[in-house]
């Protein structure tokens, strides 16, 4: 299963984007996300903990048991430079320290419906991994 996250509003505090899903050789589009401040790594922006989105890149994505949010969840492995990435429910980006949120973008700053949002993902996540896919998002 691959998954696109595209960065489509780097604001500064925050970062919109849009998640598609590969279905049957197709790009579909999922949700929204929602990130921390996105930063140039490449041209030698520094991390800024809790503060700073993870750099672009392809990273496979697991689930397990997040005990901080006390429940499965998708986690980004290999992520350089930090650890934890997951993908869970939130609001703004007080809700998360780099992790990507998911839902609608219909306020200013903001994703909706974020935990509907998460639990169909993981669906499909647990869906791949039962057929013996891997999982894979590719952020930029």
């Amino acid at each position: 299963m691959e998954m696109y996250l595209t960065r489509i509003a780097k604001r500064k505090t925050y970062t919109i984007g849009k998640l598609s899903i590969v279905e049957d050789g197709k790009f579909v589009s999922f949700c929204d996300t929602l990130e921390p401040t996105w930063r140039d790594y490449k041209k030698g922006e520094k991390k800024i903990k809790g503060h700073s989105a993870i750099p672009e890149g392809r990273y496979a994505i697991a689930v397990s048991y997040s005990p901080r949010m006390k429940k499965w969840l998708p986690v980004l492995l290999g992520v350089p430079n930090f650890k934890g990435i997951r993908i869970h429910a939130g609001n703004t980006a007080k809700d998360t320290e780099g992790c990507i949120l998911l839902g609608e973008n219909r306020k200013v700053g903001m994703v909706l419906c974020s935990t509907y949002w998460v639990n169909r993902l993981k669906e499909k996540i647990v869906a791949a991994k039962d057929r013996g896919e891997s999982v894979w998002i590719t952020v930029r």
